[in-house]
C-alpha cells in the first residue's frame, strides 16, 4: 500500500489528537500542506465515516470487543 493511501487517516488522527473536528476541508489542508495529492473522494468519505464518532476512544476500545466464541461449540442438531 503507498504512503499516500493512508495518508487521509493520518490527516484525521492528527485532528483528533489536536482535538479538532475532522472535515473534508481540515483534511485537504492538512494533505496539501504535506504535499500529498489524492482523489478528493477519499477525503469526503473518511470525514464522513468519522462524523460525530470520537476517534480516540474508537482506538482506544479497538480490542476491547466481546468475548471471543466458545471453541468446539455446541454439536449439530439431528
Amino acid at each position: 500500500m503507498a504512503s499516500t493511501d493512508l495518508a487521509p487517516a493520518y490527516a484525521a488522527l492528527i485532528l483528533a489528537d489536536g482535538d479538532q473536528e475532522i472535515t473534508v476541508d481540515k483534511i485537504t489542508k492538512i494533505l496539501d500542506a504535506a504535499d500529498v495529492e489524492i482523489e478528493p473522494i477519499w477525503a469526503s468519505l473518511l470525514a464522513k465515516a468519522l462524523e460525530g464518532k470520537n476517534v480516540k476512544e474508537l482506538l482506544s476500545n479497538v480490542g476491547a470487543g466481546g468475548g471471543a466464541p466458545a471453541v468446539g461449540g455446541a454439536p449439530a442438531a439431528g
